[in-house]
């Protein structure tokens, strides 16, 4: 008989992690968000993924992958700063795409956002949300801002709006009177 070799916890985890998410969006994979590009190529980026080990490590993804439709090949692409699943994203109007909030791996909130340039593929820090929220609705206005509201704190729903400019990175609290 062959014995097989003891692992730990966390080698366990990574290599079901790699089993389960070595597809492209995988069934596995949830709260990630899909994006259509300017060039035809749709970004899918982030979410999570449910594994039978229970580690942390293993569950939120920064990863981001393309599908070309022409071809129907995926590739991977630049990864996220950070990890987030329940985050929103939206194209902007110069063909970047604007990620933010979600959840990082314990399920906290997250305020943070980045922007994904798909012509270098690469990932940078933005201004960051006023307020941590995940599960909420984004939508770029017409002077190419971008507004966000709703969405959950992690304690209680949001009511609060922000509009993001994307020549500054700057969010702004929107205040209804």
């Amino acid at each position: 008989l062959i014995a097989l070799r003891k692992i730990d916890r966390e080698t366990a985890a990574q290599a079901e992690s790699w089993l389960i998410n070595s597809g492209p969006t995988n069934a596995a994979r949830s709260g990630y968000t899909t994006t259509l590009l300017s060039n035809g190529k749709e970004l899918i980026a982030g979410g999570s993924i449910h594994t039978e080990i229970p580690t942390i490590k293993n569950r939120s993804l920064s990863s981001a992958e393309l599908l070309d439709p022409a071809t129907g090949k995926w590739t991977e692409t630049g990864e996220m700063n950070i990890t987030r699943c329940a985050h929103t994203a939206i194209l902007l109007q110069d063909g970047r795409v604007l990620i933010m909030g979600g959840q990082d791996s314990k399920n906290n909130a997250l305020a943070g956002a980045e922007l994904y340039n798909p012509d270098t593929e690469k990932w940078t820090e933005t201004g960051s949300l006023n307020f941590a929220r995940f599960y909420h609705a984004a939508t770029l206005q017409p002077d190419g801002k971008v507004l966000v509201s709703g969405g959950h704190d992690g304690r209680n729903p949001l009511s609060s709006k922000e509009l993001y400019d994307p020549a500054t990175g700057i969010w702004t609290v929107i205040t209804i009177k």
